[in-house]
């Protein structure tokens, strides 16, 4: 399970032109099955998402697809998780 966090850079002030790229880039996230959540970090520090279902090198290449990340509105880091314990009700993430 990964953990990827989106923090604006010094390049925010382009978020509004790449927008549309980044939702496009969510949905492909979606569609493939990697992407569980995204949000909002507050206060307004950027963007993070629950991943699954992929590694880390494919995760890391996907991310770096992002228009954001490819032109420096975010700084992506990607934290991978190993479960120790977990509610059952997240046993498909422990596939």
């Amino acid at each position: 399970m990964f953990v990827v966090t989106l923090k604006f850079s010094d390049n925010k002030a382009r978020a509004g032109d790449l927008m549309d790229g980044h939702k496009a880039w969510i949905q492909k996230g979606f569609d493939q099955g990697m992407f569980l959540m995204v949000g909002s970090l507050q206060p307004n520090m950027g963007g993070g998402i629950f991943a699954h279902n992929t590694t880390h090198d494919a995760l890391d290449e996907f991310v770096r697809e992002d228009p954001f990340v490819a032109e420096n509105v975010v700084t992506a880091e990607i934290l991978e998780i190993t479960p120790a314990r977990m509610d059952d009700r997240l046993d498909f993430l422990a596939a």
